[in-house]
C-alpha cells in the first residue's frame, strides 16, 4: 500500500473509532471504567460513577467533560483524567440538569481544571451554590454560560445539541452528539408530561427531526422500564394534594424532594388556595427554592413565604411546613422534627403529614420508621401507600417506547437501571426493530468499541474506586480503615499517664476515659480496674530497668491493657494512652 493510502486509511480509522465505557450496577450508574485512547483523533468516554452519570469527549486533543456524577465521584473523574488519559486541560463541561447525581462532581473538577461550563439557567444557578459550599469564592473564578433549548455547544470536531425534556425539575436536556462518526443520542433523565406544570413540553418533535437524519448510537435511561404505560403527569399530585389540604385541619408537613421544585411550586399553589403561610426547612431546599425563586420559576404571592421562626405567630390551620426527608435521612429536618430533635419544631397532636415521595430501594425501613414515630405523636400522616402523594420523574414502557420510535438507533445501549432493568430494556428495543447483535448491556470493566459500521466489546479493565477522606484523595490506607472500624465496632478507651522522666514511676493516678465503649451499669467497676491494671503494669515496667516510654510508643503497654479489657468485657476497644512526662 502507497504511503498516502497508509496514511489515509489510518487517520480515516482514527475518526471512526469512538470508546464508549458503561459501568452499570444496581440503583443505577455504578463505578467508573478505566480504558485506553486511541492513539490519536476522537475518542467518547462514557464514565458513568454511581447513581448518575459522566461522559468524556476527546477530539484533536480537544476534552469535553458531560456531567460529573454524584459529589463523592468528582474525585474519580479528577483521577481518571489526569492518571489515565493524562488530560491536563479541559476545554468545556456541560451538565444534562441540576440534580446533584449528575453536577454534583463539577466542584471537584473545576478546583482542578478552569473550564468553561455549559447548562441550563437552573442547572448553573444550583453549581453556583456548589461550587461556594466546596471552595468559597469558587465561583468568582469560574466561567459559567447559560445555554437554551435549541443551542449547540462546540468543542473541537465535537457538537451537543440541547434538547428539552421534562424532568422533576426544570431545565432538563437530552443530548444529540454529533462526532465524525454518526450522531450519539443521550436521554439523559427524562419523562413526556404532556400537561407539565412549567408549561414546556419535551421537545420530540426535534428528536424526530434527528432520528431522520440517522442515529449510529442511542444511550437511554431504564429507571421505569419495568413500570407499564405512562407516568403520570405532575399536575395528578397537585390535584391530589389539593384533596388533602381541604381536609387539614391543624398545620400541614410536606416532605419531598428538595430538587422537585415543580412539586414546591404546586405547595405554594394549594397553601395560597387555603388561605395557608408557607415555611421552608432543610438546607437543599432553601437552596433550590431560592435559585428556582430567583430564576422565576416559582410563582407566588409576596407575603405566602415566612420564616420558620415565625410559624407560632400563626393559627395551626394557617401555616404548611415543607422539608426535606422524604427518605428518613437520619439527620434531615423531617426525621429530626418527628423525634423532637428540631430546634425550632416539633410534631403536635393535629398535624398532617404528607410524605410526597416513593422510598427508594433501601430506604423503607427508616421511612417508616419515621412514619411510626408521626402516627406516635398524633398526626396524620398521607404517604405512597395511602395516597396519590409522588408521581415519578422518569419516564414509564410507553414513553420509553415512543423514543425508541422517533430516533431509531442503529446502535442501542440501556443504561441507568439494575441489571434485570437492562436486560428488559434490550428486549423492548428489541421488540422495536433494533438486533440484538446490535444491543450491547456492559458489565462493569467492558471496553466498547464502535464504528460507522460496526460495534462490539473489545476488551475488559479494572477500575478501583477512588477514597475521599477531607481534603484527602485516594490516600486512606487500610491500617486507618481498620482503626476506623474498630473505633464504630468496640469505642475507645483514652489513658492519661504521668510519669517521672528519669525514672518511669507513677506521679499520679491514671485518668481513664471511655467513650463508645462502657455501659452505665459496668462504666464505674471498670474504669477502676482498668486504673488498677494500668498503674500495675507501669509499676512492673519501671521496676525491670525499662523505660515506660518505650513500652508506649512500642505499644506494648497497649497490647497489655487491650487483653485486660477483652478478658473482662469480651470487647476489643482502640487503646490510646498519653503520655505526661514530670521533671522531679
Amino acid at each position: 500500500m502507497k504511503p498516502e493510502k497508509q496514511k489515509k486509511h489510518a487517520a480515516l480509522r482514527a475518526l471512526l473509532i469512538a470508546l464508549l465505557t458503561l459501568a452499570l450496577l444496581a440503583a443505577g450508574f455504578a463505578a467508573y471504567r478505566f480504558w485506553r485512547l486511541p492513539r490519536a483523533g476522537f475518542a467518547v468516554h462514557f464514565v458513568d460513577i454511581g447513581q448518575g452519570d459522566a461522559a468524556i469527549v476527546v477530539c484533536d486533543g480537544k476534552t469535553l467533560v458531560i456531567d460529573g456524577g454524584m459529589p463523592e465521584s468528582g474525585a474519580k473523574l479528577v483521577d481518571y483524567l489526569q492518571n489515565t488519559l493524562h488530560v491536563s486541560t479541559i476545554d468545556a463541561m456541560i451538565g444534562t440538569h441540576p440534580h446533584a447525581d449528575h453536577i454534583g462532581g463539577l466542584p471537584y473538577l473545576l478546583r482542578e481544571f478552569r473550564a468553561p461550563v455549559y447548562g441550563g439557567r437552573m442547572t448553573i444557578e444550583l453549581l453556583k451554590y456548589k461550587l461556594d459550599d466546596r471552595v468559597p469564592g469558587l465561583t468568582k473564578s469560574c466561567e459559567l454560560h447559560v445555554v437554551e433549548a435549541g443551542e449547540t455547544i462546540r468543542s473541537g470536531c465535537f457538537a451537543v445539541e440541547f434538547i428539552h425534556v421534562n424532568h422533576s425539575i426544570a431545565d432538563a436536556f437530552m443530548f444529540a452528539i454529533r462526532t465524525p462518526i454518526g450522531i450519539i443520542m443521550h436521554s439523559g433523565d427524562f419523562k413526556i408530561d404532556y400537561t407539565p406544570i412549567n408549561g414546556a413540553i419535551m421537545d420530540l418533535q426535534r428528536i424526530a427531526q434527528i432520528g431522520r437524519e440517522g442515529v449510529l448510537l442511542f444511550v437511554c435511561e431504564s429507571t421505569n422500564i419495568e413500570v407499564p404505560g405512562f407516568s403520570k403527569s405532575e399536575r395528578h399530585v397537585g390535584e391530589s394534594m389539593a384533596d388533602m389540604f381541604k381536609d387539614a385541619k391543624g398545620r400541614i408537613f410536606v416532605a419531598t424532594f428538595s430538587s422537585n421544585v415543580s412539586r414546591l411550586q404546586q405547595i405554594f399553589t394549594a397553601a395560597e388556595r387555603h388561605g395557608r403561610k408557607v415555611a421552608l426547612v432543610g438546607r437543599s431546599m432553601l437552596n433550590v427554592f431560592n435559585a428556582a425563586n430567583n430564576l422565576g420559576y416559582i410563582q407566588k404571592k409576596p407575603d405566602t413565604l415566612i420564616e420558620i421562626s415565625q410559624v407560632d405567630n400563626y393559627p395551626p390551620e394557617q401555616v404548611v411546613i415543607i422539608s426535606t426527608g422524604s427518605q428518613g435521612e437520619p439527620m434531615s429536618a423531617l426525621t429530626r422534627i418527628a423525634f423532637s430533635n428540631h430546634r425550632e419544631i416539633e410534631i403536635q397532636p393535629g398535624d398532617t403529614v404528607i410524605i410526597s415521595a416513593t422510598p427508594i430501594p433501601g430506604n423503607e425501613k427508616p421511612i417508616y420508621k419515621v412514619i411510626n414515630e408521626l402516627y406516635r405523636r398524633g398526626a396524620k400522616v398521607y404517604y405512597s401507600a395511602l395516597a396519590d402523594v409522588h408521581v415519578s420523574g422518569h419516564a414509564s414502557q410507553e414513553e420509553i417506547k415512543l423514543v425508541h420510535a422517533l430516533v431509531r438507533p442503529k446502535f442501542f445501549i440501556p443504561a441507568h437501571g439494575e441489571t434485570r432493568m437492562l436486560y428488559q430494556h434490550a428486549e423492548l428495543a428489541h421488540k422495536l426493530g433494533v438486533p440484538f447483535e446490535n444491543i450491547f448491556i456492559l458489565a462493569n470493566g467492558d471496553i466498547f468499541e464502535i464504528s460507522k459500521g460496526s460495534a462490539r466489546v473489545t476488551g475488559f479493565t479494572n477500575g478501583d474506586a477512588v477514597l475521599i477522606d477531607g481534603a484527602s484523595v485516594g490516600e486512606v490506607d487500610n491500617s486507618v480503615l481498620r482503626e476506623r472500624k474498630l473505633l464504630s465496632d468496640d469505642g475507645v478507651v483514652a489513658i492519661s499517664l504521668a510519669v517521672n522522666r528519669k525514672t518511669g514511676a507513677m506521679m499520679a493516678q491514671p485518668v481513664v476515659s471511655a467513650m463508645g465503649f462502657l455501659y452505665d451499669s459496668e462504666h464505674v467497676k471498670i474504669e477502676a480496674a482498668c486504673r488498677q491494671h494500668a498503674a500495675n503494669a507501669v509499676a512492673r515496667i519501671a521496676a525491670s530497668g525499662k523505660k515506660v516510654q518505650e513500652a508506649v510508643s512500642s505499644g506494648q503497654l497497649q497490647g497489655q491493657l487491650r487483653s485486660f479489657l477483652y478478658e473482662r468485657t469480651k470487647r476489643r476497644p482502640v487503646v490510646m494512652i498519653s503520655l505526661i512526662e514530670v521533671d522531679s
